[in-house]
């Protein structure tokens, strides 16, 4: 009989080898994929209002890439900011704690860091979610934005800086943007203390000039030494009006790339483009992943941006323009994530850090600040739901159904713990006040782990949401509110900010009671005749705000005393020339960024 040949005889062999290491190769991809840690990308925006945008009722606006993410993805409907402003906020958002634990609540006028040469910011011990995903592995960047300090003791020890908080890469501003940083807009930092300093330097130099020609004409006797003195004090008068305040652009309006200052003060007309390209760029360089990239853009903070692709397109004025130039940003970002491939292992995430500000107008083009819909409020007013309640959409595809919405309570504070979870970082963590969203994002839960939340004016718990088990209800009770100005306004026109303490406040007794299912623009507070539960909502929120308390441990407040050192005294506040960042030799500060990008 004819033998087989070789190949035929040990074919079922080769056949059940080759099966075999088929499926071993693919059991290996498959589990590399099932433990592919995901790709993040956070975008925020300054200061939008969450009526700006299409798929939260805007209709006069265009925001199509914004509304995308929203419909491949999911759509928070109440996402609450832990405070009402930017340094607080964005603080508590980075720890997943609110901001009073970590010593950035304010305790009087002075609410967010205002000096770029402060001492004050985001603590050396806390940990922030960029921190947390470093740890496990994630290349971590910050592109825009910071606003949580810079140095502590002296030039250089960057111990508030993002590279010192877990971010690998910065390119940004370490402060922010503010109307000094633009020639002709006035200033937003103190300017009755300025306009204070500058009239008591005046008033010195008048005084000199009239003291020495009464004695060089000989009308009077008048001592040399009195002369002396009164120079003196005309010059140190000078110095301390003049240095911080009429070079305010040259110490906070910088760029930064890392602990670099590589622009001083910044070109603010090419930022926006600026800002986009880092951001690309850190996703093209880390495609490989996995990374983690936090995009805070400085739009739609004034001043705002004229920039020519988008000037007059809006019909809405230049606000509406930056809003239309915000969105085409957010468009570029997914078209570069999805023209990478990334989008099935990519979470893209996108809010504000607060709501819009009200009373921010100019004389020649209207309206600055955003529009919060219907809910009542905005930036710097406390516990009214317009200062706090932002757009908050997730997109995963793959991952997230899409079309999806969320009307459960969720926070900004709640990132941290939900990157800490996708990161798989199982390691113990200190007091957490965010929960994570992957159970209500994916829809494996119906409630938020959030029955209640507590909103914090400056260092003073202002107001409390509860959501009762089994309800629809979710009621608010402000234990005070801020006196707006003028009297009978809708904000604190008179002096832009509202504050938390003292005569600016009016305390409620009993504290004032709504109910944001029924009445979202808490416009009808309740009362004993209106809500028979009325007494025990008060009782359990009461409940709740002790044990809260006794969670605070070291951190509790104590009458007007913050425990935890403050970040936010005017110690800490005020501009130190020992702390200041500089490009060059001190005072002597000034450079401007190389067009060619510096790959590092």
């Amino acid at each position: 009989m004819r033998s087989m040949s070789p190949h035929r005889r040990w074919s079922p062999f080769w056949a059940h080898f080759l099966l075999t290491l088929l499926l071993a190769a693919g059991s290996d991809v498959t589990g590399e994929e099932v433990d592919r840690k995901p790709n993040i990308v956070l975008m925020m925006v300054d200061d939008l209002g969450i009526g700006d945008v299409g798929c939260y009722g805007n209709d006069t606006v265009r925001t199509p890439n914004i509304d995308r993410l929203a419909s491949e993805g999911v759509k928070l409907t109440q996402h609450i900011a832990a405070a009402p402003l930017c340094t607080p906020s964005r603080a508590a958002f980075m720890t997943g704690r609110y901001a009073l634990r970590s010593g950035m609540g304010s305790v009087g006028r002075v609410q967010v860091l205002l000096f770029l040469g402060g001492s004050g910011g985001l603590p050396p011990s806390e940990t922030t979610f960029a921190k947390r995903l470093q740890q496990q592995g994630y290349t971590t960047g910050l592109v825009g934005k910071w606003h949580l300090g810079v140095n502590c003791e002296h030039r250089g020890d960057h111990c508030h800086h993002p590279n010192q908080h877990g971010f690998s890469y910065f390119y940004g501003l370490p402060f922010t943007l503010f109307n000094d940083c633009v020639p002709g807009k006035g200033s937003d930092i103190l300017a009755d203390l300025q306009q204070a300093l500058q009239n008591l330097t005046m008033l010195l130099g008048v005084a000199l000039f009239t003291l020495v020609c009464v004695r060089v004409c000989g009308l009077l006797e008048v001592s040399l030494w009195l002369v002396v003195a009164l120079c003196l004090l005309s010059i140190l008068a000078t110095t301390v009006w003049y240095l911080p305040f009429k070079l305010l652009p040259t110490w906070n309006c910088i760029i930064m790339r890392n602990h670099q200052v590589i622009e001083q003060p910044m070109t603010v007309e090419t930022l926006p483009q600026r800002l986009l390209g880092e951001a690309q760029g850190f996703i093209k360089r880390n495609v490989d992943g996995p990374f983690l990239l936090f995009l805070s853009l400085a739009h739609v903070h004034t001043p705002l941006f004229k920039s020519p692709a988008f000037a007059g397109k809006s019909g809405h004025g230049r606000y509406g323009d930056n809003l239309e130039e915000v969105d085409w940003i957010i468009g570029q970002m997914t078209e570069t994530v999805d023209s990478l491939g990334l989008a099935n292992n990519t979470l893209m995430y996108f809010t504000s850090d607060h709501g819009g500000h009200l009373e921010d107008a100019d004389p020649l083009i209207g309206q600055q600040g955003g529009w919060n819909g219907i809910y009542k409020g905005g930036k710097a007013m406390g516990g009214w739901e317009g200062g706090i309640r932002v757009p908050g959409i997730f997109r995963w595809p793959g991952r997230l159904a899409a079309g999806g919405v969320v009307d459960e309570p969720t926070s900004l504070m709640d990132l941290y713990p939900t990157l800490k979870y996708l990161a798989k970082d199982t390691q113990p963590d200190r007091q957490l006040d965010g929960h994570n969203l992957m159970p209500l994002l994916e829809g494996k839960a119906e409630r938020s782990e959030h029955e209640f939340m507590f909103h914090y004016c400056g260092i003073y718990l202002n107001a409390v949401r509860w959501h009762p088990l089994g309800s629809d209800s979710i009621f608010k009770v402000h234990f005070f509110t801020p006196n707006f100005s003028p009297p009978g306004a809708g904000g604190c026109y008179d002096t832009k900010v509202c504050l938390c303490h003292g005569e600016h406040v009016t305390h409620h007794d009993p504290p004032l009671l709504y109910d944001l299912y029924r009445d979202p623009s808490e416009s009808r507070p309740l009362t004993p005749d209106t809500e028979p539960r009325f007494a025990k909502i008060l009782d359990q929120t009461a409940g709740a705000v002790e044990r809260h308390r006794n969670t605070l441990g070291n951190e509790q407040v104590s009458g007007d005393t913050h425990v935890v050192q403050s970040q936010m005294t005017w110690d800490k506040i005020l501009w130190r020339p020992w702390l200041q960042p500089c490009c060059g030799t001190f005072p002597l500060c000034g450079c401007k960024e190389e067009t060619k990008r510096i790959e590092e």
